[in-house]
């Protein structure tokens, strides 16, 4: 497994690295884009691991891997709740704070981190109030993880606080620390669990999962440590001038931007709560609802590394009125991402079955594969639009956030209910499907009317048209080729195919300057 993981992200990073950066502001945006990127795929690496060992006969059975997967859900929307939009708060306000302050006297970071805790302090009472309720929607296809729900707040709060801290880090330009820390340093906490799971060192499942609760705040305990250490940040509870001057509008910018978070990081869970509350054997269909999303995750590895970037960067075009530094922007970041997506979605369609048999995981996981055919379809459309919901979120019209979270709310809760009845673990998929296409086009079709910037060239339907044509190539040449032989070959010359194609027909403006880049460091001179 270890072996065939170091071959698999080597061969991401062949056709990978030389799309997804960027060249639209300056050298400091894909410089970092690169290194996050190296560091996500690490971390991606390291969670497939994981997987693989969470998935693996005889290890843990599908409901427990479900349960840490409950886990994640349930504490994502704690966060949501909590965090009350203070980093949408940060992204927006840095600026003017880092202007007008010296750094001992910039109360940002103080008030976000203040309001975001009280903000949890009230997800803990109300928890406390509505267990009765999540008593009566879980008990009957989930009850273990009402043995484990005060657990939950310990890893939702540790989520909360680290979700503050990285926002104040990205306008600090430490996207690649934080990208470490939640990619990688939370995924090597996880597998040293395991690790001593399966050695008995952690006796039980009870011990292993109340240790996992803890994941979340140690890596923000980290975070924080660092930021104090290298003096990148302070506290004061006095209330500066740009507080005073900026307050109605730091208000009401909350205001609306925590209701349209809100509803998007419940949309983003909702699917696996759905299905603990009301399928049968809830939480082994989540054990493997959660085994697809993990893998549907890589095609989105670039997705954090690129908004971790270009967020400053955006907030300052905006102040600036750049309209074509935000238009730059938007357009590179949608070919990379839809190069990179594409990609890498067909790599694994190619591989799924194959890799599951080949690994001998159980054989429940095969019925993931077409829920991964919808689930991964819908990130190629989230990473194809490009970073329309930071420059929106960064940009005057914020208050859309609110109106286009709502309505993607109101279309996923309803559809995720009906479909899932009707088709088990597919229909969440399918109403992701849905809900995403619509919430997206919506937004190209506000950012186009307001502001005349769009995403899409015509290398975007190239791109498409080529990872799909190598898909059916490496499909109908290798489709009688099993096992680690036929992983390799086809994840080889699928790679070769695409990877060389979309640099000869140059599908992204950053396409030769950075790999020309690439050849220089290695020491190619052709």
């Amino acid at each position: 497994m270890e072996t065939w993981n170091t071959w698999f992200f080597a061969s991401i990073a062949f056709f990978t690295i030389p799309f997804h950066c960027y060249l639209y502001c300056m050298s400091t945006i894909r410089r970092q884009s690169i290194i996050s990127s190296l560091v996500i795929y690490t971390g991606f690496a390291i969670g497939l691991f994981n997987t693989y060992l969470f998935t693996k006969q005889g290890i843990f059975t599908e409901s427990q891997y479900g349960l840490t997967g409950i886990f994640i859900a349930i504490a994502t929307s704690m966060m949501a709740f909590a965090n009350l939009a203070m980093p949408s708060y940060i992204y927006k306000f840095f600026p003017y704070y880092n202007e007008h302050l010296l750094p001992k006297k910039n109360d940002l970071v103080t008030w976000a981190l203040v309001v975001s805790t009280i903000g949890f302090l009230f997800v803990i009472i109300a928890g406390s109030l509505l267990k009765g309720l999540v008593v009566r929607k879980f008990i009957e296809h989930s009850p273990e993880l009402l043995t484990y729900y005060n657990w939950i707040y310990p890893f939702g709060f540790g989520l909360m606080l680290y979700t503050v801290l990285e926002a104040y880090a990205w306008q600090l330009h430490k996207s690649v620390l934080t990208n470490f820390l939640r990619e990688v340093q939370w995924r090597l906490f996880t597998t040293i669990l395991i690790v001593f799971f399966m050695l008995h060192i952690v006796g039980s499942y009870t011990l292993f999962i109340k240790l996992y609760a803890f994941t979340y705040p140690c890596i923000a305990i980290f975070l924080l440590l660092y930021l104090i250490i290298t003096k990148k940040i302070h506290f004061t509870f006095r209330v500066s001038k740009v507080t005073k001057r900026f307050l109605k509008n730091i208000l009401r910018l909350c205001s609306f931007i925590y209701i349209g978070t809100l509803v998007l990081s419940i949309s983003q869970v909702i699917d696996s709560i759905i299905i603990a509350s009301i399928l049968p054997n809830a939480l082994a269909k989540v054990g493997i609802y959660t085994l697809v999303q993990n893998i549907s995750s890589l095609i989105q590895a670039p997705q954090r590394g690129i908004v971790a970037a270009s967020i400053a960067h955006l907030s300052k075009a905006w102040k600036d009125k750049k309209m074509e530094t935000l238009q730059r922007i938007y357009q590179r970041s949608s070919i990379n991402q839809l190069i990179f997506s594409c990609g890498i979605y067909a790599l694994i369609v190619i591989n799924f079955i194959d890799a599951v048999n080949t690994f001998h995981l159980k054989e429940s996981y095969l019925d993931g594969f077409y829920v991964f055919l919808l689930l991964g379809a819908t990130k190629i459309i989230d990473m194809g639009t490009g970073v329309n919901s930071q420059i929106i979120g960064t940009s005057t019209y914020w208050r859309f956030e609110m109106t286009s979270g709502i309505i993607l709310l109101v279309l996923m809760l309803p559809l995720n209910y009906i479909l899932t009845k009707q088709y088990d673990i597919i229909g969440p998929a399918l109403a992701n499907i849905i809900s995403i296409s619509i919430y997206n086009l919506i937004r190209i079709i506000f950012l186009w009317r307001k502001f005349r910037l769009f995403p899409f060239t015509a290398s975007s339907l190239y791109t498409l048209f080529l990872a799909a044509t190598c898909f059916v190539i490496c499909y109908f040449l290798f489709q009688n080729i099993h096992g680690l032989p036929g992983l390799l070959i086809r994840s080889i010359v699928f790679c070769l195919l695409y990877g060389t194609s979309a640099i000869y027909f140059r599908l992204s403006p950053d396409v030769v300057p950075v790999w020309n880049a690439i050849k220089k460091r290695i020491g190619i001179r052709v």
